[in-house]
């Protein structure tokens, strides 16, 4: 099986405090992935308030976040196990974010040999 993250993005900050219906909603769906046995990473949530998120540019310029330069942010990502790229995009259709204007982008992990 190979890997894959799941990023999540949002178009807009005010939906990143999600309802505790859209928590449990989440919840359920990644119970659901991990009963699978395909959860690797529950991942992490990435904040987008000021301040908690800088931007690195060549010569060393630093800019707050990267607001500056995309309409929407990435909001957090998990790490699934699944035998394709079609079986990781079918688990991430189930995701409740598409109900407040999300969207999620699929990409294999490349694994280095250790």
């Amino acid at each position: 099986m190979k890997e894959f993250a799941l990023i999540f993005r949002l178009k807009d900050i005010s939906d990143f405090k999600p309802t505790s219906e859209q928590i449990r909603e989440r919840m359920i769906w990644l119970e659901n992935i991990a009963a699978q046995n395909k959860l690797v990473d529950k991942g992490n949530t990435l904040l987008p308030a000021p301040g908690k998120a800088k931007t690195v540019k060549p010569d060393h310029i630093v800019t707050d976040g990267p607001y500056t330069e995309i309409k929407e942010f990435i909001s957090g990502y998990i790490i699934v196990r699944a035998e394709s790229i079609e079986e990781a995009v079918e688990m991430a259709k189930e995701n409740p974010i598409f109900k407040i204007g999300g969207n999620i982008e699929v990409r294999e992990v490349l694994k280095v040999n250790q």
